[in-house]
């Protein structure tokens, strides 16, 4: 209780000085997302991003020189994901934010079928740690919030694992629940259109879902939380209880405010996945 009370007085104080005119315009000219809510929806995400950017720790890796555009880019992006759900969804177990200029390479370490731990490096735009950082690609970010290549997000991406990892440090694609009826549906939709990824990823047809989700459970929702913000017209025609799930946990609609690039055409592409 005292630490909650601790953080809330904390919180007010970050909020009583005034929100950065620079960080305004920076937010309304460059995140896409942040430029087509309304104007409330607009004042509860700054007041969101006033505090993660005030309490989490930044630090540039590789020589950047991090600014606070860069700062208020992510943490924009971050929030969407608990701007329905501000007082339930949170991210303050998540304690730092690294930053690469661009794709930065993981040490990932491979057990063989006898034991035998192999070690070897991956090319990534981002990685999430329980109770650790988010690591990310700034190169990426910013395509992502302009929307250069709309589809995904790695903000977004990493983010929702932390969401996912915020009920334990299992990543298994089930966040936390408010009752046994909505777990019940969650695991219900989300495992079938988990299954009927995989079979369209091997036919070559996945859809309006990213192939990447088919790897397991947690990267799935990982997809499904990129489409539902940046394809959400195409994901509520072609999968709608899918959408619905999504909708009911972020209790949020993106389609009232994302235009849809993916909404319609290309009917085989995003062909409903029955």
């Amino acid at each position: 209780m005292l630490f909650r009370w601790l953080r809330n007085r904390r919180r007010r104080r970050i909020l009583a000085e005034p929100f950065p005119h620079a960080w305004r315009d920076w937010l309304e000219d460059e995140v896409v997302h942040y430029a087509r809510l309304d104007p409330e929806r607009q004042a509860q995400l700054r007041d969101l991003l006033q505090v993660f950017v005030t309490e989490k720790n930044w630090e540039g890796l590789q020589g950047l020189q991090l600014t606070d555009a860069m700062k208020v880019t992510i943490a924009a992006l971050a929030c969407l994901l608990i701007l329905g759900r501000p007082q339930e969804l949170d991210f303050d177990h998540v304690l730092s934010i690294l930053i690469y200029p661009d794709v930065f390479l993981a040490r990932q370490q491979q057990p063989n079928a006898v034991g035998v731990v192999s070690e070897r490096r991956e090319a990534r735009i981002g990685e999430a740690w329980y109770r650790g950082p988010v690591i990310l690609s700034w190169e990426d970010v910013w395509e992502d919030a302009r929307q250069d290549y709309p589809g995904g997000n790695v903000v977004l991406h990493e983010f929702e694992h932390q969401l996912d990892m915020s009920n334990g440090q299992l990543v298994d694609g089930t966040p936390p629940m408010r009752d046994r009826a909505e777990y019940e549906r969650w695991v219900a939709v989300m495992e079938r259109e988990f299954h009927t990824l995989i079979d369209r990823c091997r036919r070559c047809r996945p859809g309006v879902l990213d192939c990447y989700g088919s790897q397991n459970p947690a990267e799935f929702f990982a997809v499904a939380t990129e489409a539902f913000f940046e394809r959400p017209t195409a994901l509520h025609n072609h999968l709608p209880d899918l959408f619905a799930i999504l909708h009911n946990f972020y209790a949020l609609d993106p389609a009232e405010w994302t235009r849809d690039p993916w909404g319609a055409g290309d009917r085989d592409a995003n062909a409903s996945a029955t």
